[in-house]
């Protein structure tokens, strides 16, 4: 597996739904190790970090809605133009429009995130936020945010530099999306540059005015470092704390499930006891009043039997009275 393949692994890592990623992770570490090569590139593989849930959600912004973190970092631009030409007033209109987009941008971040199966919290939301504001606020972070590999959050804390230690993965790669879009001739971000160079570089004898270096990203930066073949301590440490947290969350998602379950079983058995005891006193009531209705049942067939011996000895009995009127009604006086 070459360095590019390994960019390609983290591409495809990076831009899976959140909780695919542990297992893809661990696939492709296998399917590096039975490749073959440097016995440390199934290690890389394995030691790319999982992001965070506001991470991945500004990831998932970045390889679905890409305009809307271009948008922001070209705003982030012209804030800082604006501000090093000390014009207020567009500062200010500058801050408005940041308001708005970021807005739309935290709209667009909770829509891509649903579309990969995943609803984010109003914590992880004003996460969100606060690291795409750090992104209009710091060129570097405005490059983390776009690379699709970012691993945390990031907060601009009222300065202009954004700590980016441990915040992106495989921090030496160039960003996954484009650069900033520059504003066009003429506007008013043009205008402060083009007066703040004046004010700053202009030679009035040749009239030429020094060419600004453009901004760097200072993810760039870290590509004169060697690479190392293996994440450091606390870059593992991260990792796991985040795959604990993730597994933490699961575990106690699936306790809440089966208190759930368990409470409602426990209502439907104590209903049915309730029920089979109201029906066991029915029956003993029942078996009460069976026990009653036979001993009736023998009475009263005790005297039927009686009642047809009567009948039957009065019928004899009638018998030999009508046989002696007739003997006697034959009988001549």
């Amino acid at each position: 597996m070459g360095e590019q393949s390994l960019a390609d692994v983290a591409a495809r890592l990076y831009a899976l739904p959140f909780d695919d990623f542990v297992a893809a992770r661990t696939a492709a570490a296998k399917d590096a190790a039975a490749a073959g090569g440097r016995p440390s590139r199934a290690a890389e593989v394995r030691s790319l970090p999982k992001p965070s849930v506001a991470a991945w959600t500004v990831n998932m912004l970045a390889r679905l809605r890409p305009e809307t973190l271009r948008e922001l970092a070209g705003l982030g631009q012209s804030m800082r133009a604006a501000q090093s030409s000390l014009d207020a007033a567009e500062l200010r209109r500058l801050g408005q429009e940041r308001r708005q987009l970021l807005g739309s941008a935290v709209k667009a971040a909770r829509e891509v995130a649903e579309q990969q199966g995943r609803k984010i919290s109003g914590a992880i939301a004003a996460e969100v936020e606060a690291t795409l504001r750090a992104a209009t606020a710091d060129a570097g972070a405005a490059a983390a945010v776009q690379s699709g590999r970012l691993l945390r959050g990031l907060s601009a804390d009222g300065v202009d530099v954004v700590d980016l230690a441990g915040a992106v993965a495989l921090p030496g790669l160039e960003p996954a999306a484009s650069a900033p879009a520059v504003s066009p001739p003429g506007s008013p971000v043009q205008s402060a540059r083009a007066g703040g160079s004046a004010r700053t570089g202009t030679t009035p004898r040749t009239g030429t005015v020094p060419r600004e270096e453009p901004e760097q990203p200072r993810l760039r930066a870290v590509r004169q470092e060697p690479r190392r073949s293996t994440p450091s301590a606390l870059e593992r440490a991260r990792a796991a704390l985040r795959d604990a947290e993730e597994a933490a969350k699961a575990a106690a998602a699936d306790a809440r499930k089966h208190e759930e379950e368990l409470a409602s079983t426990t209502a439907l058995t104590t209903e049915l006891s309730e029920t089979v005891r109201e029906l066991r006193e029915q029956l003993a009531r029942r078996e009460q009043e069976l026990k009653a209705a036979r001993k009736w049942r023998e009475l009263a067939t005790a005297q039927a039997q009686q009642a047809a011996r009567a009948a039957d000895r009065a019928r004899r009995t009638e018998d030999l009275a009508r046989e002696r009127v007739l003997r006697l009604g034959n009988t001549p006086e």
